[in-house]
């Protein structure tokens, strides 16, 4: 993949302002505008797939579909399907928390409504197209979704029955009238609304950078519709686990959970799953930025008897036979490798192999010596380079719990004559790098402390709430926004309009 010397900002979709959570509606093209107004090529985003345990969009009960409280019910208002009379109730609007236990709920009565009034309107062609047109990836997630209802939202290994056939009448008109039909609905409004800010995105140049997690959550469409592709016992419970072994940030390492994948049955079959979720990703992003890289190379495998990451033992991963397959019936893939932590050499080969770019994060360039790769003068041009990512807490949070030694050298080395410099002064020198791209989170570009960290890995309760308040979406698009189109001038970042396609 080539990228062109450009940069762009970090922002998920649940955290724009307005409403009771940020949505694919009228702010979701207002930051897009941004984007543009400020210098900025890419949008980065986290994964859009509905959220799971945690409300984390990384153990999503699917890796395909689009996650439904995304949806505008402004938009929906705007097609008739809603009224503003059905928002009176809705949850605490426009603050700066999202309060996931109470929106979720909302928005599913929301789509229900809009549902009654879709099907009032008469013929449902435009929802059997929709579904012919994605039934590779949309009958197993519909026929998952119908199931957990009826099970009272219990695990799939808790089902009564636990076969992944979907069951139900033919022609589609027949069972989209049926309660099928609800949650193939919640995917067509997604797609629509996902088209539509798209396509605004690209008439203004910008691209979309979406995430891909490497593994899946077991409770989920994608392990209950292929069980015989993950390791799994005769119960459909894991064998083996995800997640990375004791290091310098965990003495026990971390303990992920995820099942892991059967490779040698993925291999034999052409890798058809894969390429299937890779086809389904191409057709939503730009770019794709593919999670724990690494574990493509070589991966931690864990019994799930054991409570934590101690015990467990490097396996080989699929690596350039996979690669090779995707790109075969895919083409050239446009993919990010995130390669952060402990990288053993078969990690680059593999990565110099495909063309695909890895990740530098300038909150890890402070501690050790100047030869630290996450320094912005080590930066090469095949890397895209971040002040922090949706892991990281926020560069003011950062600085504040910085031990005084590595405050002393990051002052030393961004310049700094006053320490309220820091922001300005680090996003400066990254996008000065030799890096091709430069991705900003937002929340450094308005120079937000601690309270607006978006996740703290390992941890569950306060995580994916934070979003901006509608002052905090003027500043961006007045004076940071100014500032920033500045900067990536300065850094000859800014890419013409009818270059970026």
């Amino acid at each position: 993949m080539e990228l062109p010397r450009s940069s762009g900002l970090l922002l998920h979709i649940s955290s724009l302002p307005g409403g009771c959570i940020g949505d694919l509606g009228p702010a979701a093209r207002q930051f897009a505008d941004i984007c543009a107004a400020s210098g900025q090529t890419y949008w980065q985003l986290l994964p859009i797939c509905p959220t799971g345990f945690g409300y984390s969009p990384y153990a999503s009960p699917s890796s395909f579909a689009g996650d439904p409280s995304l949806i505008s019910p402004d938009v929906l208002i705007q097609d008739g399907l809603l009224t503003l009379d059905d928002l009176k109730y809705a949850p605490q609007r426009d603050s700066n928390r999202v309060d996931h236990a109470r929106v979720i709920p909302f928005k599913h009565h929301l789509l229900q409504q809009a549902w009654m009034r879709f099907q009032e309107r008469g013929p449902l062609d435009a929802l059997i197209e929709f579904f012919q047109t994605e039934e590779y990836w949309l009958r197993d997630h519909v026929a998952f979704c119908q199931r957990k209802s009826t099970n009272e939202g219990r695990p799939w290994t808790e089902w009564t029955r636990k076969s992944s056939a979907f069951s139900t009448s033919w022609p589609p008109d027949s069972f989209l009238k049926s309660p099928l039909g609800y949650f193939v609905f919640e995917q067509y409004v997604f797609a629509r609304q996902w088209s539509e800010l798209r396509d605004h995105c690209k008439a203004h140049g910008v691209r979309i950078i979406g995430d891909l997690p490497i593994y899946v959550a077991h409770d989920s469409s994608d392990v209950w519709a292929a069980q015989e592709l993950f390791q799994l016992d005769a119960s459909g419970r894991p064998t083996v686990v995800a997640g990375v072994p004791p290091d310098f940030f965990s003495v026990t390492g971390q303990r992920w959970g995820n099942p892991l994948y059967d490779w040698d049955k993925m291999a034999r079959n052409g890798f058809a799953w894969w390429e299937k979720r890779l086809r389904r990703a191409l057709a939503l992003f730009d770019v794709i930025r593919l999670d724990h890289f690494r574990g493509f190379a070589g991966y931690w495998e864990i019994p799930a008897s054991e409570p934590t990451a101690e015990i467990g033992r490097w396996v080989t991963g699929p690596g350039t036979t996979l690669f090779e397959r995707l790109e075969r019936e895919l083409g050239r893939l446009p993919v990010i490798a995130e390669d952060l932590g402990v990288v053993t050499p078969d990690v680059p080969a593999l990565m110099q192999q495909f063309g695909l770019h890895g990740m530098v994060v300038l909150q890890f360039a402070f501690d050790s010596d100047m030869n630290n790769p996450h320094l912005p003068h080590n930066y090469r041009s095949n890397l895209v380079a971040y002040t922090g990512t949706h892991d990281n807490d926020t560069l003011m949070g950062w600085w504040n719990a910085l031990p005084e030694w590595q405050q002393r050298f990051a002052r030393d080395y961004l310049g700094l004559s006053d320490d309220s410099e820091l922001c300005e002064s680090a996003i400066r020198k990254v996008l000065n790098s030799a890096a091709d791209l430069v991705i900003t989170p937002v929340q450094d570009m308005l120079r937000l402390d601690a309270r607006s960290r978006m996740n703290t890995p390992g941890t569950v309760g306060d995580n994916w709430e934070w979003r901006l308040t509608t002052a905090q979406m003027h500043e961006l698009h007045d004076s940071a926004g100014y500032r920033l189109n500045r900067w990536t001038a300065e850094a000859d970042r800014q890419v013409l309009p009818d270059s970026r396609d």
